[in-house]
């Protein structure tokens, strides 16, 4: 058995990663910390896990010496400090779902999108967890570029649910705001581009056009749903089996025939994408949970890959239909 332990484990994502890791056969959840909530039980936060867990939040790192693996689900920035703060964490496998290793710099943290880096991350100790948006959008760019058909600027759009920006209240997440609301966020400039422009990058050396993003905020909890579009010599046909090829060996990310929604896909690790080409423009959709596959079932399948088990071990779950 994998003995896990979660630092940061009383938001959005840490419960995620806990029911998840939960219910996975080869895994011993081990330790919950939080500061925040030292000494309650799991269930008084998480109060969904009543009646599966009788874990109790810790405060302290001293468990942490007898983990296989270490999930850091501490806010931006927090990830960094605690690394530096105590380097012999640094010995344990490691995935950190914040942005502070997703970018390459004066570190060994392997950015941990499965449908580019697999191999590497098979290979790895610590894997930097990619980012909701990123995740979503690199699924619907990734074959394109890594078969160089892109033309000019790639135009996006995307929505997300209210849980993308975490546990936190603020002016824009409670539900007097962004009930029946909908608004611009970060237009042009949203933090995840840095990490998507390497990576496409890394495709596909000779673009140098822009990638221009417009995320908004909708008036849902989960869920994320992009649009992105760009000049093309293809037929719909070609680009799609362009897809189905570059995909057929990844198990969450499925091309579609038809038009997807998030319902598809809410409470799954699956990606669903769905390329066309309408008048020489491709236009390919893409559709993830922002808190499965677009943070702790994908943190989960990079832990499966880097023990060498079956990437979709633990991950089979019923995604909400209705």
């Amino acid at each position: 058995m994998i003995k896990v332990g979660i630092i940061g484990a009383a938001g959005y994502t840490a419960s995620e990663l806990i029911r998840v890791l939960l219910y996975h056969p080869d895994v011993e959840l081990d330790l919950v910390q939080s500061e925040s909530q030292h000494g309650k039980a799991i269930t008084e936060v998480h109060r969904d896990l009543i009646g599966t867990t009788d874990l109790v939040f810790e405060s302290s790192f001293k468990k942490v010496a007898d983990m296989d693996v270490i999930f850091l689900c501490k806010g931006h920035g927090e990830s960094e400090k605690i690394l530096e703060a105590y380097p012999d964490l640094l010995a344990k496998k490691i995935i950190d779902l914040s942005h502070d290793y997703r970018l390459s710099g004066d570190h060994d943290f392997i950015y941990g999108l499965p449908e580019i880096n697999k191999a590497a991350i098979k290979a790895a100790d610590h894997c930097a967890n990619p980012g909701c948006f990123a995740t979503a959008i690199q699924l619907g760019l990734l074959p394109a570029f890594f078969r160089k058909v892109v033309g000019g600027p790639v135009n996006i759009s995307g929505i997300t649910g209210s849980t993308g920006a975490g546990q936190s209240l603020s002016a824009t997440s409670h539900f007097s705001w962004r009930s029946n609301n909908a608004s611009v966020y970060k237009p042009l400039v949203h933090q995840h581009l840095q990490e998507i422009n390497e990576t496409l990058q890394s495709l596909d050396h000779t673009y140098n056009s822009r990638l221009l993003f417009v995320p908004y905020r909708g008036a849902f909890t989960r869920g994320i749903i992009t649009t992105s579009h760009f000049e093309t010599a293809l037929s719909g046909s070609e680009l799609h089996e362009i897809y189905v090829d570059y995909y057929s060996n990844h198990p969450f990310a499925l091309v579609t025939n038809s038009n997807p929604d998030l319902k598809m896909v809410v409470n799954s690790n699956k990606g669903v994408i769905f390329p066309q080409v309408i008048d020489g423009v491709a236009v390919v959709v893409s559709v993830i949970d922002n808190l499965v596959k677009g943070a702790s079932g994908q943190a989960v399948q990079n832990m499966n890959l880097m023990f060498h088990l079956e990437e979709s071990q633990g991950l089979n779950l019923k995604h909400s239909a209705f």
